[in-house]
């Protein structure tokens, strides 16, 4: 991860006179999706790049330790390894960003990477995961068990309530005490953009978030209506932009829920790469949060190296 965001003084100054232009946004949102992607080698080198920003994640209710030890296993080779041999990419250390897990099952993915003999970091989801209306203190005790419990990293929600009624000190207050309570792990907030409402909502709740200590914004629980959408990205790295004019602090940025294909991966790394710079291109300051996209990113790479599609079958489950 990157230097911790320590956050700064809440402007409120800044915050309420902030207006984003939603026809701009949009015209901007259609300019990407309408570029063409890397082909043949260049895109497989872009998609092993999406590869190692993977949040890799199982967030249901029929969870079990066999299924997190599988999970934790498929991060630590998330390609198979004879593809990665046939390009020259065995010995090169791919593995996804993070394991990503209810708290409750944040000590059966430790357990599993660690006898393993891997330092992949472990990511809790908490505060009350993906509403966010359980009372503060529950919410605040929910990420002290799990960093006890070994996760390196936290996304916690907002309380959506509080944005939308506008009480952006109240906000501020609450992500101050959630970043303290997170101890040395990193803190990435969920903004739940699907219940914001506006743009110039999304934008408020990201400088806001990120004023708190927020290590990285994320778009979505996976759990709303609507995910991460491109129109909303680019307003959440505007955002990001002008926190680091303003700060001299990077925070990173996760889109999550939705994702599903290699060539909507390829889509979030080029706009990526075209609103932030290069230096956002890595683990430390780029996430995917996904369930489903490795298994359509591994099937594409097994047809560069072969010539020929998969069968999801013959592919190791994550």
């Amino acid at each position: 991860m990157s230097a911790r965001n320590p956050g700064t003084v809440l402007d409120l100054k800044r915050i309420c006179k902030v207006r984003v232009n939603p026809q701009s946004v949009l015209k901007r949102a259609q300019q990407i999706q309408g570029q063409k992607t890397p082909k043949k080698q260049w895109q497989t080198a872009w998609l092993l790049k999406a590869v190692t920003c993977i949040d890799l994640t199982t967030l249901a209710g029929d969870d079990t330790p066999s299924n997190v030890h599988r999970l934790s296993m498929k991060a630590i080779q998330p390609v198979r390894y004879d593809l990665l041999k046939k390009i020259d990419m065995h010995d090169k250390g791919v593995t996804t960003a993070a394991v990503c897990v209810y708290p409750s099952r944040v000590a059966d993915a430790v357990k599993s990477l660690k006898a393993a003999n891997s330092s992949l970091p472990v990511a809790s989801v908490a505060t009350g995961f993906p509403a966010g209306q359980t009372p503060l203190e529950t919410r605040l005790q929910e990420v002290r068990m799990a960093v006890a419990d070994g996760a390196a990293e936290i996304d916690i929600v907002i309380n959506r309530t509080l944005a939308l009624t506008g009480q952006w000190e109240a906000m501020y207050d609450e992500i101050r005490q959630f970043r303290e309570a997170c101890g040395d792990a990193h803190m990435k907030t969920i903004l739940a953009i699907g219940e914001l409402g506006t743009f110039t909502n999304v934008y408020k709740a990201s400088m806001v978030t990120m004023m708190a200590g927020s290590d990285f914004i994320k778009t979505s629980t996976g759990k709303e209506a609507v995910n991460a959408t491109y129109p909303v990205a680019i307003v959440m790295m505007r955002a990001i932009r002008d926190y680091f004019l303003y700060t001299g602090y990077k925070v990173g940025f996760k889109p999550a829920g939705g994702i599903r294909t290699a060539q909507e991966s390829l889509v979030w790394l080029s706009l990526v790469k075209e609103e932030l710079g290069n230096d956002w291109l890595c683990p430390h300051l780029f996430r995917l949060g996904a369930s489903s996209l490795l298994a359509d990113i591994e099937r594409q790479i097994y047809h560069q190296v072969t010539g020929q599609y998969a069968a999801y079958h013959e592919m190791p489950m994550a």
